[in-house]
């Protein structure tokens, strides 16, 4: 699938080793997965809910609110910090504000790059 680099403010939440709600913004975005910077250590395989907006530009409508269920694929660390980028494979969606399919999260996503 094709990323799209698209900077948003989302809340990451982390099972395992207590529950973690962790504040990033996305790197990049695809229909199928998304890539984000933590603080903290994040094992590959886990689980990880992401919640964020996708703003009226992107959507070509009214801002949408999705929250999606993600696996951690794989961690690359940020030369020089304590970060880590996290690339995820997205396995659920859920609209928050709006009745939409996950379908057109993908056409949304496409729209923002025929702009």
């Amino acid at each position: 699938m094709r990323r799209f680099e698209i900077r948003l403010p989302a809340l990451v939440k982390v099972t395992g080793n207590g529950f973690q709600e962790l504040l990033t913004e996305t790197q990049n975005v695809s229909a199928r997965g998304v890539f984000f910077y933590v603080d903290r250590p994040v094992a590959p395989g886990s689980k990880v809910e992401v919640t964020l907006t996708l703003p009226s530009h992107i959507t070509l409508t009214d801002a949408v609110r999705v929250r999606f269920t993600a696996r951690v694929l794989r961690l690359e660390p940020c030369n020089g910090t304590s970060r880590i980028g996290v690339a995820a494979l997205i396995e659920e969606y859920e609209f928050l504000r709006s009745v939409a399919s996950p379908e057109s999260f993908g056409r949304a996503l496409h729209s923002r790059v025929a702009k």
